[in-house]
């Protein structure tokens, strides 16, 4: 396991003092492997997916309801930044410090120069709590959705919450 990369995260948080429990498990660098490890502990598990502009010029880390997914054309419409496509692993390591299977926002705290954009799911505002890797996938950090606004004013980086899909809606 990279205690480094987890222990940068516990060391913010704790430098911080934001709350946060951890548990470890298996790797798990997908959503379907990662739901096999997840404790029963209420909050909500993310998708986070990073994307570069169409000049490169520009990095946004998109984090959503792990349960949803997502059309990047669709993607692209909501968020108005134009053409995206998913960064490179050399630009995930030099922006973020991560390497795939392992991207969350926590990965924020390596992007000293905030750089970054982060795009939250609005419907995470409804959770009471949400779970990240801790920039390594064979772990996972559950936080109080409080606790990681407070984590986000403290890393810097721009935020915000958007309407990333639309409700689920039936048809008779």
């Amino acid at each position: 396991m990279d205690q480094t990369r987890m222990q940068v995260v516990f060391d913010f948080l704790d430098r911080h003092q934001i709350p946060y429990t951890w548990y470890t498990h298996p790797e798990a660098p997908t959503i379907e492997i990662a739901r096999q490890h997840w404790h029963d502990d209420g909050s909500k598990h993310c998708k986070n997916l990073f994307f570069r502009n169409h000049k490169g010029n520009r990095h946004y880390l998109v984090c959503f309801d792990c349960e949803q997914s997502l059309a990047i054309h669709d993607l692209e419409q909501r968020l108005h930044q134009g053409k995206l496509t998913f960064a490179s692993e050399q630009r995930m390591e030099r922006w973020l410090g991560l390497r795939p299977g392992s991207v969350s926002p926590f990965g924020l705290i390596n992007d000293p120069e905030q750089h970054v954009h982060l795009f939250l799911d609005a419907n995470l505002r409804h959770y009471p709590s949400l779970s990240f890797h801790p920039n390594d996938n064979r772990a996972t950090v559950v936080i109080a959705l409080e606790d990681f606004l407070r984590y986000l004013a403290a890393v810097g980086n721009s935020y915000e919450f958007i309407e990333l899909y639309e409700p689920n809606t039936t048809t008779p």
